[in-house]
């Protein structure tokens, strides 16, 4: 049988290192990332970009011929709860649980029919446990155990072979999890692992599980309030705390009068370079001297129902003012390559290059533009005043 395999998120750490083990194995590997990977892949192995954040699913329906999934995409951060940030709630249960139950779904009913297909989605030891200054992550790993534990009675009731591999490791050393570095020699024997549990059709792998994860879980069962506060204090002395939020925001303002393909074309290249964007809606156009026919209301209201937009917000007279107030303090401030070498611009450049703040400017395309949709109205306005 021609094995072809899907990786979503195998850009880096265990998920690179499961994709080349497959290589070995399989016809075809296709990576789904955000990221390019940084190693050289094998001549069998593909690479397509996609960010999970931008909630577009339509990408799945390129690999409705393979037989082999393996889902590994997830982020998190050992941190008090109070210095997690909004983006990064949302942003963490959508990668981590939504992302998954809706890429299962998208291929369970080939999971239930009689046909062999193999599948390997990573959950967590944290998932397992109560898992205080790691609750977010833990929660949304908590779902997608839950999630395993049930479909494959599902899959079990449909008579079929083919089940869900759970893969709940603890700490993974050789990954970028947690600020490490990508060591694919330190993970290659548990992509191996996995891919052999997998292929075995297991349900549950907890890597290390009689070494250590075995009496873990006991003591977790057996109290589990003790449990979560030595595990509180572990991590507290651990020096692991990240008080960074794992999230790239985006920032980008305009009018949005007579919203048209331009303006959504921005916004959707906005998205691609940040996991959270914020959009501003200017109240007016008195700032071009112009005059918007759109009311600001109705403006707004469209700039945040578009799928790629997290966030509207009216504007600030300039843009440096919605970081100088605390408003968004964003990673990235987007706008277009007419703005770069002016006088505005060159300030805010001075001011960003020691705040880790990257002005991305995006070149005009040649489509419809609200200048041209202005000229058409006025001069269709004056031959009809002529008639």
């Amino acid at each position: 049988m021609k094995k072809k395999s899907l990786v979503i998120g195998g850009s880096n750490g265990i998920g690179l290192a499961i994709g080349i083990e497959l290589s070995k194995i399989c016809n075809e590997v296709h990576i789904v990332d955000k990221v390019k990977p940084e190693l050289e892949l094998p001549s069998n192995v593909y690479y397509f970009h996609h960010n999970l954040i931008e909630n577009d699913f339509t990408f799945l329906s390129k690999y409705d011929d393979i037989n082999i999934l393996i889902i590994t995409a997830g982020f998190g951060r050992i941190s008090p709860f109070e210095s997690i940030t909004e983006p990064e709630i949302f942003n963490c249960f959508f990668v981590n649980s939504i992302s998954t139950a809706t890429i299962l779904n998208h291929f369970f009913n080939k999971m239930k029919s009689a046909q062999d297909f193999y599948c390997a989605v990573m959950g967590s030891i944290a998932g397992l446990v109560s898992s205080p200054l790691f609750a977010l992550y833990g929660s949304t790993k908590a779902a997608v155990c839950k999630l395993i534990e049930s479909l494959n009675i599902e899959l079990e009731e449909s008579h079929t072979e083919n089940r869900i591999l759970n893969v709940s490791p603890g700490s993974i050393k050789g990954t970028k999890f947690n600020g490490g570095k990508n060591e694919i020699e330190l993970i290659k024997y548990l992509a191996q692992d996995i891919i052999s549990f997998m292929m075995k059709r297991e349900v549950l792998f907890i890597p290390e599980y009689d070494s250590i994860y075995k009496k873990v879980l006991t003591n977790y069962f057996n109290n589990p309030h003790n449990f979560g506060i030595n595990s509180y204090k572990y991590k507290s002395q651990s020096g692991r705390l990240n008080l960074k939020p794992q999230v790239k925001i985006g920032y980008l303002s305009g009018t949005f009068d007579m919203f048209h393909i331009g303006h959504l074309n921005l916004i959707k290249r906005a998205k691609e370079f940040c996991d959270y964007l914020v959009v501003g809606v200017h109240k007016d156009a008195s700032h071009k001297n112009k005059i918007a026919y759109i009311p600001f209301e109705e403006r707004i209201a469209i700039v945040k129902s578009i799928k790629y937009v997290d966030k509207a917000i009216q504007s600030e007279a300039e843009d440096i003012d919605i970081y100088l107030k605390g408003i968004v303090k964003f990673d990235y401030l987007f706008v277009g390559s007419d703005y770069k070498g002016s006088e505005r611009f060159n300030r805010y450049e001075d001011f960003f290059k020691d705040k880790n703040v990257e002005i991305i400017y995006f070149p005009y395309t040649i489509n419809t533009s609200s200048t041209q949709l202005r000229e058409y109205i006025s001069n269709n306005s004056k031959i009809q005043n002529n008639e």
